[in-house]
């Protein structure tokens, strides 16, 4: 079964220095207490040349293994599955955003915190850790019908999360939180990690070059077609018409008629060229705005938060 993979951010090791430094996973991977909570780890997990205990990163079922493990051992979620083809998440990566997010609400968060996680995807990550590593009410929403029943199975997976989470569907492509906040209904935050490529094909060739990079005996897969394969219908969690920066655009004008249902609005920003473009935007709307660099193993992403 094909799993689907940030390539930008998987196929590295972590980089401790660079979490936040609330992250328990500055640390390294503890695999024998990890396979001790999810033992089918233990089938990915070798002796590398150095000495050290890993797995293969770009093999995806071992990744998808450490994910559960981690989530199991860490977050205490009973069970945690995907289906094929859909994107698995940086568990380290994923926690720190919201360990930045908590910083920013240290002062502004209301008794009960609640969040909001823009294209939660089938895998709901942002919500199960704001549930369990920080206790907050979470909704999540995504365009995908079919993620959403995925991230409902995760979410009912644990018993008492779904009183802490709710998964919603958006089904209207053309607006972001309308028709998922509610009448005077509040979110502290939003979350979200947009879709960076402008199309499939981008998407197809850039991951390609990326997998070509390691070594051959390590590319779980290698030809075009077995990357399409493994991309295949996942449209909204990969690549969206203008890309990272025209989404981004977008969610921020329509961030203003929510202005007073959203304490702060954040994302994602993958390439730091967009940056500028969105300042300029937020400037045109007078909103407040800042950006917080993250990093995890050798890439780089800018967390952009803004308000009114």
């Amino acid at each position: 079964m094909f799993y689907l993979f940030n390539i930008n951010t998987i196929f590295v090791s972590l980089n401790e220095k660079l979490l936040h430094p609330n992250n328990i996973h500055r640390d390294s991977y503890h695999f024998k207490a990890l396979i001790k909570t999810h033992q089918p780890l233990s089938a990915y997990v070798f002796i590398n040349d150095h000495g050290t205990e890993t797995i293969d990163f770009s093999t995806p079922e071992a990744v998808y293994n450490l994910n559960k493990a981690l989530l199991k051992h860490h977050y205490k979620v009973t069970d945690w599955n995907i289906p094929a083809h859909y994107l698995c998440p940086p568990i380290p990566g994923r926690v720190d955003y919201l360990h930045y997010i908590k910083d920013l609400l240290s002062e502004t968060a209301s008794e009960t915190v609640k969040g909001l996680d823009i294209g939660t995807g089938a895998n709901a990550i942002y919500c199960l850790l704001g549930a369990q590593a920080f206790n907050w009410k979470m909704v999540g929403c995504d365009i995908d019908i079919n993620a959403v029943a995925s991230a409902i199975e995760n979410v009912n997976a644990t018993e008492g999360l779904s009183e802490k989470i709710e998964i919603r569907h958006q089904n209207d492509n053309a607006h972001i939180f309308k028709g998922i906040i509610k009448p005077d209904e509040y979110f502290d935050f939003t979350v979200c990690n947009p879709p960076f490529y402008p199309s499939e094909e981008a998407a197809t060739k850039e991951t390609l070059r990326k997998l070509r990079n390691l070594s051959e005996d390590k590319i779980a897969f290698k030809t075009k077609k077995d990357v399409l394969l493994n991309f295949g219908g996942q449209s909204h969690e990969l690549w969206c018409n203008g890309g990272e920066a025209l989404f981004i655009k977008r969610m921020i004008k329509q961030s203003v008629s929510y202005k007073n249902q959203v304490g702060i609005f954040t994302t994602l920003v993958s390439n730091a060229s967009n940056l500028n473009k969105l300042y300029k935007q937020l400037d045109k709307l007078k909103a407040t705005h800042q950006t917080i660099k993250m990093s995890i193993g050798n890439k780089i992403s800018h967390l952009l938060v803004w308000n009114y």
